[in-house]
Formats: C-alpha cells, sequence, structure tokens
C-alpha cells in the first residue's frame, strides 16, 4: 500500500472508487434507453461514510439517493445534499413534517401510513408494494384500497404520487422462479395503480444484482447499494464490470513474537501450533466489527503476503500467524481492501465466516478511525504518492 503505515486502526474511503463505480452502474442501466439511477447511502453509506459517499455518488451520475430512515434523510439535507431523495422505512407515529418541509420523498406501506403523510400537507409520496419478499410494502390484497386512497389524497391536493415501487428477494440467483413471478406481480400494480388514476414519475424494481442482471426489471429507475461501493451483489454470477470496492481496512502492528510447537494461541486455545512459529498481535476485535467467526477462518495483509488469523478474535485485539517472520511493530496490516495487490477483500471475509459482503462493510467501525482519500485527485502526482486526504475524517 503506498499510503503511509497507519499510526492507528482506520477505514480508508476512496470516495473515487464509488464515483467510479456509479458512473459504470449508470452507463450499464442506460444501454437500451434512459434509466435513472438511485445510489442507496443507508446504514452510513453500507459503513463507507453516508454523506462523503452520497456527494462522490451525485458527482458519478446518480439522480437519486435512497435511505431507510428519516433521520438519516434529514442528515443528508443538513449536509447540503438537495437532489431527489427517497426515504422508506418508518414506524407509526413517526413525524413527517421535517422531511417534507426538506423536499425528502417518503414511502407509504398501508393506508394507515398514508393518511399520516396526508396529514402534513404537501407530501412528495413513492407507494411501495410487497411483490414477493413477504418483507416491507403492502400486501397484493391491500392494493386496491391503497391506491384508491392515494388517488383521492392527491385529488385534494394532499400528497402528490411520485413513485411506485417494490423489492426482490432472490435478484442474485437469475434463475430463481421468485425473479419472474416479482416482475409479473409488479406490473400488475402498476397497471391497478393506472386503473385507480395514478400516473407516478418513476416506478423501479430493481436492486444492485437486478440492475446488472435483469434488464427487464430497470423500468423508469434502479436502486444500487452494494454495487455503488464496489462490491459484488452476486457472486460468481456477475459479469466483470471494472468495479473497484472503495474500502481499506488497516491496522498497525503492535507486536510480533516467537511460538513453540504446541503452543495454543488466544482464548480457548482453539489453535495450537504445528511447530515452531511467529505471530502477530493487531489491535482489533469485535468490539471494532471484526466477526468474531474470522478467527482461524480469515487471513489479513502482512509484509506482502496473507497470514491466517491464528485462535479467537477478542474484543480488542486478533493474532496473526506471521510464519517465522518478526516485522516490527508498526508495521501495517491489512485486514481487507480492494484486492489489487493481493490482499484479501471484503467477499474474502465474507466466504470465511459464512457471511455476505454487505455484512463485512457495514458492521465494520467502533475505535476505527475513518479517512476519506481521493485516487482520482492524484492521477498526475508522481508514482507511489499517497492520496489526498479529504477534510471530515470522522470515526
Amino acid at each position: 500500500m503506498s499510503d503511509p503505515v497507519p499510526q492507528r486502526a482506520e477505514i480508508v474511503v476512496d470516495v473515487a472508487a464509488i464515483r467510479h463505480n456509479v458512473r459504470i452502474l449508470k452507463d450499464l442501466v442506460s444501454v437500451d434507453g434512459p434509466v435513472q439511477l438511485m445510489t442507496v447511502v443507508k446504514a452510513d453509506g453500507y459503513g463507507h461514510g453516508m454523506a462523503e459517499a452520497a456527494a462522490a455518488a451525485r458527482d458519478g451520475g446518480a439522480d437519486w439517493l435512497g435511505v431507510a430512515t428519516l433521520d438519516e434523510a434529514l442528515a443528508l439535507r443538513a449536509a447540503g445534499d438537495r437532489g431527489p431523495l427517497l426515504c422508506w422505512l418508518t414506524a407509526p407515529g413517526a413525524d413527517f413534517a421535517a422531511a417534507v418541509a426538506a423536499g425528502v420523498e417518503v414511502t407509504a406501506y398501508s393506508v394507515a401510513e398514508l393518511d399520516e403523510v396526508a396529514a402534513v400537507g404537501g407530501a412528495r409520496v413513492q407507494l411501495k408494494v410487497d411483490t414477493g419478499l413477504s418483507r416491507g410494502g403492502a400486501a397484493r390484497a391491500d392494493w386496491e384500497a391503497l391506491f384508491a386512497a392515494a388517488a383521492a389524497h392527491e385529488a385534494a391536493g394532499r400528497v402528490r404520487v411520485t413513485g411506485l415501487w417494490s423489492h426482490l428477494a432472490a435478484s442474485d440467483e437469475p434463475g430463481h422462479p421468485a425473479n419472474d413471478a416479482q416482475e409479473s406481480a409488479f406490473r400488475e400494480a402498476l397497471r391497478l395503480a393506472a386503473e385507480a388514476g395514478l400516473d407516478p414519475e418513476v416506478t423501479h424494481l430493481a436492486n444492485s444484482a437486478a440492475a446488472i442482471l435483469r434488464p427487464s426489471a430497470h423500468f423508469d429507475l434502479v436502486r444500487c447499494g452494494i454495487a455503488s461501493y464496489g462490491l459484488d451483489p452476486a457472486p460468481g454470477v456477475s459479469p466483470r464490470l471494472g468495479l473497484r470496492p472503495a474500502m481499506t481496512v488497516r491496522a498497525p502492528l503492535l507486536m510480533s513474537k516467537a511460538v513453540r510447537a504446541g503452543d495454543g494461541v488466544s482464548y480457548g486455545h482453539t489453535w495450537h501450533a504445528e511447530e515452531d512459529t511467529t505471530v502477530g498481535v493487531v489491535p482489533v476485535g469485535y468490539a471494532e466489527g471484526v466477526p468474531r467467526a474470522a478467527g482461524n477462518a480469515a487471513s489479513v495483509w502482512v509484509q506482502d503476503d496473507r497470514r491466517p488469523i491464528r485462535g479467537r478474535v477478542c474484543m480488542d485485539q486478533l493474532v496473526v500467524d506471521l510464519d517465522g517472520e518478526l516485522p516490527p511493530p508498526g508495521t501495517e496490516v491489512v485486514l481487507f481492501g480492494p484486492g489489487d495487490l493481493g490482499e484479501p477483500t471484503a467477499q474474502d471475509w465474507a466466504d470465511a465466516v459464512g457471511t455476505i459482503s454487505y455484512e463485512i462493510v457495514t458492521r465494520i467501525g467502533g475505535r476505527f478511525a475513518r479517512r476519506f482519500v481521493d485516487t482520482e485527485a492524484t492521477e498526475d502526482d508522481a508514482p507511489g504518492d499517497a492520496p489526498e486526504d479529504l477534510e471530515g475524517t470522522t470515526r
């Protein structure tokens, strides 16, 4: 890595990678005609920093941003974003007034929720229907009532229905029968909404995997979350698009030491050295979001080689096998990154612990510092120069 050796554990986010990925996705979905792109920046930008990810996505051509909660939406407005923004996860009794005043589009799943939004007056609202995920959204039996209520509120000037949307359950498995069934159900919802007199500005069904793998599901807009951060929504299935992972997680080596054959390492001695070797202590653990299941499963990158984690991951520390080497304290340890130099990726970690890359990047945090760089800003710099640090480093 070209960055200076870290003085503390840090998450380094390359905003240029996010811009790059958004451009690729926008070009991809626009091949057969104009399709708008929403970059989803919920959950603190999938762990990458919501405001910074949002700004990079806008620079990359994102037409919309998407968040889950009202608090996230208002935080984006406070950070200066003024473009189209959709929020979709609210509890009964939510205070919609501030979001409506800030020009945030909100989502209604039911007549009761729609009535709450309409009571504010002047809201731009999108309707979500459940087409088979059996999670959020109006159930099929409630579609006609929701559409009728929305049409009535719109006719009375209380709301403007700007969108109709749903979410896929198995888009990362292109052959799964749920995909055809959900797309068919969504087209039925569009027909019923039109019969009720609704004419939404955007209709959308596709998430990252469907944006890449299912053009028939693009409609007016696609919602790209994980792919915007350079991670594959359908590992082993997606074509190579040139997406670049934006996150690198690294820490300084705390110490290295020799262990003898038979010595146990870390709590419970779940690993014993088969022969004399050396180990290193890295000052991060499950309090920072490192999965405890990574013990004896995942690897890190030290001195141009992958080094397996040995023994259990602790609250504040983990131990890696250095195979006889004794790097000095402060040596860089990369937990995961883009993979350009051979270092593990977030997908490698996900495979090692039996989860998905989404969980790896969104859970990492705790006492890690977060630092933003922009590699595009230094394309003309001398080889080996570190990328430019951006202001606004956060915890």
